[in-house]
């Protein structure tokens, strides 16, 4: 018996000195036109696709756990039933959906989606809507199998998390899976830098300054750093590498650091990329929840947007392309909900939780509804100045000795579609979405509920009625 169990020890011992988290790679080569970057899927003039850089379609999937993965869920189903006829060819509008930009639990729609495509509509509800996630979660936590790994300082609850996900959802795929596939849209998954609180973007792009070769990772990996709710699951922790001598920095990043009187907001985006070249004071890179640093998504659809090295920026530039974009399409899942006002009742001061969780949340709420507006405020700007110049240039040609003003690259349609809660016209139902708890477990009701919500919303939105109505197919006579 005292001989068992000394055996029993040492193999705790030996397990818990061996247990270690999931590491990233070195990047062996740098190909700035390699890897997992949006140049890597497959171009719209390939006769493989159905979908176009003209209609340009981009989605940003909010944080919010279960509630906002089935809130997602509910909206690519209404663009799957969605039919569209565009260019002479007829397909959904789900097709044409070139980018995701996903955070938290949108993250996990996101990341299925691309790797899966449409099999999402038939096994992601049993796969992990309907689940209890987080029952799983802590059964592996409290499995005595697993104490002798989560007593390693290397190996942590986060990855219990990314063991689970890749085994009973993501089937072991890598970003290097997603690259083979073939096929739009390009995923964004974020995190955030626990250091200096931005985004961190699962992109080759980003992992470049690590010099890491992101392909080899994980999704699971991506998608647990992008949950990682602070307190009740870990960091993920990457290493940070010298990157290949032949890795030269982008050319809009080298720009941006000579900008900081003329861009701060270009300077301020550059330099965080730029510290990570930095090895000797950043040898490893600690990431926590993408809604830490942008809760809606957006972000990073929006530096896309406003880079001039931006994979949206470049096809609206681009005018030489066989077709730049022409419609650029904006749809948001804000799944954002709005707690009961209980404070305010209250002659008593609220307790320290209180107060905590209102200073975690009040500045990432009124951040979210900023970004918000800032990519509504830039459309705005794109109509303007293209409406300002047509006006001024028919002015012009009334006078024939005057050179009219030079056109921009491209005139773009852009559209902008915001659905969050707020707006379900009904009352009793927009009451309870809005009560619905940021967990990874939810009545089966609930899930449905909020399937239902992202396609009702979707469809109640005045401006997607006018896309739709733009996009319809034309009936044979």
């Amino acid at each position: 018996m005292l001989q068992r169990i000394v055996l029993i020890l040492i193999f705790c011992l030996l397990s818990s000195g061996c247990a270690t988290y999931i590491l990233n790679q070195p990047l062996e080569s740098y190909e700035p036109d390699q890897g997992y970057r949006f140049p890597a899927i497959i171009e719209d003039d390939s006769p493989d696709t159905q979908n176009s850089d003209s209609l340009f379609v981009c989605l940003a999937f909010s944080g919010g756990g279960t509630r906002a993965a089935a809130f997602a869920y509910g909206v690519l189903e209404k663009l799957h039933e969605t039919p569209i006829q565009w260019e002479g060819k007829t397909s959904s509008l789900l097709d044409e959906v070139d980018c995701i930009s996903g955070i938290s639990g949108g993250s996990f729609t996101a990341a299925y989606f691309g790797l899966f495509g449409k099999r999402i509509f038939q096994d992601f509800r049993v796969r992990f809507l309907s689940r209890d996630i987080q029952g799983e979660l802590l059964a592996r936590a409290l499995n005595p199998l697993n104490w002798p790994r989560l007593a390693s300082p290397k190996f942590n609850r986060i990855d219990l998390a990314t063991e689970l996900y890749n085994e009973t959802l993501f089937d072991g795929k890598t970003f290097d899976d997603l690259v083979a596939r073939g096929k739009r849209p390009f995923i964004i998954i974020n995190a955030t830098d626990l250091v200096s609180g931005q985004s961190f973007e699962f992109t080759q792009n980003q992992f470049d300054f690590l010099g890491s070769d992101l392909g080899k990772l994980p999704v699971a990996r991506a998608v647990s750093a992008s949950s990682a709710f602070p307190f009740l699951l870990s960091p993920v922790s990457l290493k940070n590498y010298t990157p290949p001598p032949e890795f030269s920095t982008p050319e809009d990043i080298a720009k941006g650091l000579k900008n900081y009187e003329y861009n701060r907001r270009l300077w301020h985006w550059a330099i965080r990329h730029y510290e990570y070249l930095n090895k000797s004071e950043r040898p490893y890179v600690h990431l926590m929840d993408g809604g830490l640093s942008d809760n809606i998504g957006m972000r990073a659809i929006e530096n896309e947007y406003r880079r001039s090295g931006g994979f949206i920026r470049q096809r609206i530039n681009s005018a030489g392309r066989k077709s730049g974009i022409k419609k650029l399409v904006f749809i948001v899942a804000n799944a954002r909900t709005e707690s009961q006002d209980k404070i305010s009742k209250s002659d008593i001061p609220p307790e320290i939780s209180e107060v905590g969780f209102k200073t975690a949340t009040i500045a990432l709420d009124n951040y979210s509804f900023e970004t918000i507006e800032s990519m509504r405020d830039l459309i705005n700007q794109r109509r303007q100045t293209q409406d300002t110049l047509a006006q001024c240039n028919r002015k012009i040609l009334e006078c024939p000795s005057v050179q009219p003003f030079p056109q921009l690259s491209r005139e773009i349609e852009p559209i902008f579609i915001d659905l969050n809660f707020e707006a379900h016209p009904d009352p009793e139902i927009r009451k309870e979405l809005q009560s619905l708890p940021t967990s990874f477990v939810l009545p089966e009701e609930a899930v449905n509920q909020l399937i239902r919500a992202g396609g009702e919303l979707l469809e109640n939105s005045a401006d997607f009625q006018k896309l739709r109505q733009k996009l319809q197919p034309s009936v044979p006579d």
